[in-house]
């Protein structure tokens, strides 16, 4: 590989990094004018990669914070408890599963972030200060549209800073928990709903049980295959799934 092409790559890892990572610079109240002059600077080979490969570590923390993965997860979760199965399917299963439909709901994001940001400047056609300007407003405006306004005025509140004059004026590190606690409730809402059913299920099963005198059987011995078989006639992963991307998309 040459020379020019291996400073392309690096560039391109840096930017990927940067722009996955803006929440994190951003919360830490990094000033701009202090960014921008770091971005400016021509750094060698060697040190672009420790640069673009700390930025990284930072990346599972981001996809909880700044992604949709915090509600999936969540939701994946209840549904298993709901189901009775606190173990089954696995932990790794579950969030496999949530970081496919975490990537599926940020498509969209993730294409503006690379038409807009990392393509243009892996061409040479925008410096990084304004590639990495450009791939935060999309990541910004998901989170603006998914955080309440509630939680953002309670965040505002026990930060003790005043409301922002516009949406532009709105911080990132307001912006994360606050978005964070949209996604807790919102999650959490999502599952008493899907718990509902399952709780109807096992109330039955324990009725049905007591009034056929049965009562040192468990309801759970009765209610948990009905509430399996039920789930897979539906199809309740792929139905649960959808609603999961629907909640983003509409």
């Amino acid at each position: 590989m040459s020379r020019s092409r291996r400073h392309r790559t690096v560039r391109s890892w840096i930017v990927a990094a940067l722009t996955l990572g803006i929440a994190g610079v951003a919360s830490a109240q990094v000033p701009a004018e202090i960014m921008g002059q770091v971005l400016k600077q021509d750094y060698s080979p060697a040190l672009r990669n420790f640069v673009a490969l700390s930025l990284l570590s930072l990346v599972p923390v981001i996809l909880i914070g700044m992604t949709s993965f915090t509600r999936i997860v969540i939701v994946l979760a209840l549904l298993r408890h709901a189901l009775g199965l606190p173990q089954t399917p696995p932990n790794s299963v579950i969030v496999t599963l949530a970081i496919c439909l975490t990537f599926f709901s940020m498509a969209p994001v993730l294409d503006r972030v690379n038409q807009d940001a990392l393509t243009p400047y892996m061409t040479d056609e925008i410096p990084a200060q304004v590639a990495l300007k450009r791939g935060s407003h999309p990541i910004r405006e998901f989170m603006i549209s998914q955080t309440r306004e509630s939680d953002l005025r309670a965040v505002l509140e026990m930060s003790r800073t005043e409301p922002p004059k516009s949406v532009e004026d709105i911080r990132f590190s307001h912006l994360l928990p606050a978005f964070l606690l949209s996604e807790l409730k919102t999650a959490f809402q999502i599952g008493f709903v899907i718990f509902l059913p399952f709780l109807l299920i096992d109330i039955v099963a324990g009725a049905v049980l007591m009034a056929l005198g049965m009562i040192m059987v468990p309801p759970a011995t009765i209610s948990l295959p009905l509430k399996i078989m039920l789930f897979v006639l539906i199809d309740g992963w792929v139905l649960v799934s959808r609603a999961l991307l629907s909640s983003y998309w509409t």
